[in-house]
């Protein structure tokens, strides 16, 4: 097997699978129908386009700095309703992360995808964002040494170096958790969601199980 890292960070992240009417969720860490939707952007694919290889990738998610749930309330006039007409005021309440830190891993024996995805990443053929288009990825989703060739998702999360750069905050948040969470794709899994994307043009998504697991903290280095 081999592994695909990616670095998602940015003041601002949020992904969202249960989103309805006013209220705009997230959930505490990236979903998979939001990572495979990035991919997509740095691919070049339009939302019409088949997802089935990309969805079939196993991923898994390091919570390097879990960051903090906030929320903003938001006006629109003059919105359509669906039953027809205009209301003259909207109010939503759209949360996100912020200050968020994750490393996802994306697991798969095709070692040519995994190549082309990451050139991708290096050059994206789109904007890519995190969650939503106003959330820009900082500093870059792409990491030079992202591909893993021959190590499994689990090994690839464990040794990658902790992704920040400030080592009073890495001890900081040792000292809070003693164990850092990952959570990854489990046919068995204790946790059910709905993000397994099937079509993004017909907003499809099926069932995806995963499990919560506890790893040591990796080492903290800084890239020079």
């Amino acid at each position: 097997m081999h592994t695909l890292l990616l670095r998602l960070a940015g003041p601002m992240q949020s992904w969202g699978v249960q989103s309805r009417f006013g209220i705009r969720d997230t959930g505490l860490e990236p979903s998979k129908s939001g990572v495979i939707g990035l991919l997509c952007a740095a691919m070049g694919r339009p939302r019409n386009a088949s997802v089935e290889d990309l969805a079939a990738l196993k991923m898994g998610v390091r919570i390097d700095q879990p960051g903090s749930l906030e929320v903003d309330y938001h006006t629109a006039q003059n919105v359509r309703k669906a039953s027809g007409g205009i209301k003259d005021t909207e109010l939503s309440s759209r949360y996100y992360l912020a200050g968020a830190i994750f490393l996802v891993g994306l697991e798969i024996e095709d070692l040519v995808l995994l190549d082309e995805l990451h050139a991708a990443l290096r050059a994206p053929h789109w904007l890519v964002y995190l969650g939503r288009k106003a959330f820009v990825p900082s500093p870059p989703v792409y990491l030079h040494d992202g591909l893993r060739k021959g190590d499994p998702l689990l090994k690839a999360l464990q040794e990658y170096p902790w992704l920040g750069y400030d080592n009073g905050r890495y001890q900081m948040l040792k000292d809070e958790h003693p164990k850092m969470r990952i959570v990854l794709d489990a046919p068995d899994g204790e946790q059910v969601r709905p993000d397994h994307p099937i079509s993004f043009s017909e907003r499809r998504f099926a069932q995806r199980h995963v499990h919560t697991d506890w790893i040591e903290w990796p080492p903290f280095t800084v890239d020079e």
